[in-house]
């Protein structure tokens, strides 16, 4: 099929997400293809990452609809640059996440032009750094989608094609620590241990973490001290929270705040470093209307799900957009060098996908507004 042959293209290009050749080239390809669909390009250059890329058509009267998705993939040059396939699976980086999901809207596209000759309030949105948590290109996405009805994210779909309605919130922050280094036989009394606030407010925030809410608080990272001899001037803590809902993220923010603010352990002084970086996409009552519209478009059993991880689904949602993620194909092993792509999932995403378009070419919306 050439969807794979398009695929391999974009996968044999390695797009680390500090790679900016890689991305680019990824980005150009991608660009040259929507191109010949009469797409119009808006190039947000950047020196040090890829270029952001929004992919625009003509917009008239009716629902506009953004697709998002991103060009960077996680292994440098050289770590894992495969490209095979058997009768069920490709096999290489990006093939779920999420070159895959690119070649999915791609195709989709290009049905509605072939059928149409035009292509009409829909546009493409690909980013460079999603990858390493969209530092770079958040505060884009979520200007540039206040200007649309909905959003559809093209990250991989879930093991019984289902779409993700709902993905946790995350943050991660730096705490160091400062105390006072001190012979550890001969003035143990005047050191301040570092190391010693770190175990207290590692503690502190571990039992933050509350399952049953969702909320997880992980301190992935410590480090601190000189030698076994001294008292330790100096430690860090790397800290990541999740959670589901506003009112968890606020009590754990609030918590953070108090853990950094307050000693155990006399003379300590602590600074905080870091951001959230994907706010929690939480489902809703318009959100529920389009999947059940999606339902009676498609004639088909349309699957939800929520996950714990992000994306840039956070963004646009937390931005009041309408908001659907998972529209790309089946896989598993992202992340990883066993991560493939299930091919007769591309079919079928990109027949929903494309109903989906058209229904929305022929009509001027997707759910009619009373």
């Amino acid at each position: 099929m050439s969807i794979f042959n398009d695929l391999e293209t974009l996968v044999k290009i390695n797009s680390f997400t500090t790679n900016k050749h890689g991305v680019d080239a990824v980005g150009n390809q991608l660009g040259s293809w929507c191109e010949e669909l009469g797409l119009q390009q808006r190039q947000f250059s950047r020196e040090l990452i890829g270029d952001h890329r929004l992919f625009y058509s003509p917009s008239t009267a009716g629902q506009k609809i953004l697709l998002v998705g991103h060009l960077d993939t996680v292994f440098p040059a050289g770590q894992f640059e495969v490209w095979r396939g058997d009768d069920e699976w490709i096999y290489g980086p990006g093939v779920c996440d999420m070159k895959g999901g690119l070649i999915v809207a791609l195709e989709a596209l290009r049905n509605v032009y072939r059928t149409n000759k035009k292509i009409e309030n829909i546009d493409y949105l690909c980013v460079s750094d999603e990858e390493t948590g969209s530092d770079d290109s958040s505060s884009l996405t979520a200007e540039l989608c206040s200007k649309y009805d909905y959003v559809m994210v093209f990250e991989a779909a879930g093991a019984a094609m289902e779409l993700v309605i709902g993905r946790k919130g995350v943050g991660t922050w730096t705490i160091d620590i400062e105390g006072q280094a001190a012979h550890a036989g001969n003035k143990y009394s005047e050191g301040i241990d570092a190391n010693l606030e770190a175990a207290h407010k590692l503690q502190k925030l571990v039992a933050m973490t509350d399952l049953d809410q969702g909320s997880t608080v992980n301190v992935g990272k410590m480090q601190g001290g000189i030698g076994a001899n001294t008292i330790s001037p100096q430690a860090s803590l790397v800290v990541e929270m999740r959670f589901t809902c506003g009112p968890e993220r606020d009590r754990l923010l609030a918590g953070l705040d108090s853990i950094v603010a307050e000693a155990a352990v006399p003379g300590i002084s602590a600074r905080l470093s870091g951001r959230l970086q994907r706010d929690v996409m939480e489902p809703n009552a318009r959100q529920a209307a389009l999947v059940e519209k999606i339902r009676e478009i498609s004639n088909q059993p349309i699957l939800t799900e929520l996950r714990g991880g992000g994306s840039d689904a956070n963004i646009t949602a937390a931005s009041g957009v309408v908001t659907l993620d998972g529209f790309g194909p089946f896989g598993d092993g992202d992340h990883t060098v066993h991560e493939r792509a299930l091919k007769k999932s591309f079919t079928e995403r990109i027949s929903l996908v494309t109903d989906l378009f058209m229904f929305h070419q022929y009509n001027g919306y997707l759910v009619k507004e009373d």
